[in-house]
């Protein structure tokens, strides 16, 4: 079992984490200084989408609370099990290679089926016309994730015995507070409540599953497995990550550095996202929308996920996950 890692925590204010400790999920507020459920301040709330129809008075509430000490007596030290995923997600929408640096690297180190012959040089030169293209073009790819995917930030990741790469891709999520149809640009900021980690596991085998990738890529068959998506362990109000561009997204395996690049490589930012996102399908409070990647998954260091691995993920003031990968048994005999 992962331990709980309650370190890289917001420097201001708080996050809200989800628990069980023995008598169904309920809400905590995690700070610097401690982990307090939240049950003699907020009634009947197990989850973060109960509290987003007064989200700024219950946000005002739990920092009142917290500076007035009056938290000591009821801090908690959870086991790792006992954190879930801070959300139950109504649905997870997911923006696809929306990191410069990263798909120009992805591209290079697993090229699509038709560039498989062609030298890295060519590959590079493709994808960077690619991506120049892409960024001119100002129109984001955004899919529909699994909200059966969910994981605990410390849950294992359970790798099935259909993929030999197994990859990473640690994400800066964001939690929709209100619904949302057609929503410009201009007021897309009025739709966020906060902010998560999200770990995006993706088999990239599996990716183009016929090895035609003129129909597209499977999303379904390459990230729709059990335990793929860890999330979490708090989410942040919106009201303490005043630059979400200037967060730093980290993940190391086994210890070593793998990923640590600056959201600002985005390609569209979160306006655009969620201006795009809403034009195609009607947002949902409790929403969860993955803003992609950047450079430094397993694809491109030649290193995909083995069993008896552990990744630790962590984005400025967020949080950190700590994951260990297993073999999954799920529907073997």
């Amino acid at each position: 079992m992962a331990e709980a890692v309650w370190d890289n925590l917001p420097k201001i204010g708080f996050g809200f984490a989800r628990l069980d400790l023995g008598d169904g999920p309920e809400l905590a507020a995690v700070a610097g200084s401690g982990i307090y459920p939240l049950r003699a301040i907020v009634d009947d709330a197990g989850a973060v989408a109960d509290l987003l129809p007064g989200w700024d008075a219950v946000c005002d509430r739990v920092e009142r609370w917290l500076a007035g000490g009056a938290t000591a007596a009821a801090a908690v030290t959870p086991r790792a099990d006992q954190v879930l995923a801070p959300l139950a997600a109504p649905q997870i929408f997911q923006a696809a290679a929306n990191y410069r640096k990263h798909v120009i690297d992805l591209m290079v180190a697993s090229p699509r089926p038709e560039h498989a012959n062609a030298s890295p040089a060519e590959r590079r030169v493709f994808a960077t016309a690619l991506m120049d293209q892409r960024a001119a073009s100002g129109t984001p790819t955004v899919f529909a994730g699994q909200v059966s995917s969910l994981n605990g930030a410390f849950g294992a990741v359970e790798i099935p015995p259909i993929t030999e790469e197994a990859d990473w891709e640690l994400e800066l999520a964001v939690v929709l507070g209100r619904d949302g149809y057609l929503v410009p640009r201009e007021s897309a900021w009025d739709h966020v409540a906060g902010y998560t980690i999200a770990n995006d596991i993706t088999m990239r085998d599996r990716i183009y599953p016929t090895g035609d990738s003129s129909r597209g890529a499977d999303w379904l068959a390459c990230k729709g497995a059990p335990t793929f998506l860890p999330l979490g362990p708090i989410v942040v109000p919106a009201r303490y990550v005043p630059d979400p561009s200037a967060l730093t997204i980290t993940l190391r395996l086994n210890g070593e550095t793998m990923q640590n690049e600056a959201v600002c490589d985005m390609i569209f930012d979160i306006p655009r996202l969620i201006e795009h996102t809403s034009a195609c399908a009607q947002l949902r409070a409790g929403d969860v929308l993955l803003t992609g990647s950047p450079a430094g998954n397993g694809a491109h260091h030649g290193r995909y996920l083995r069993p008896g691995d552990v990744m630790t993920g962590s984005i400025t003031g967020l949080g950190t996950q700590r994951t260990p990968v297993v073999a999954s048994t799920r529907g073997l005999r």
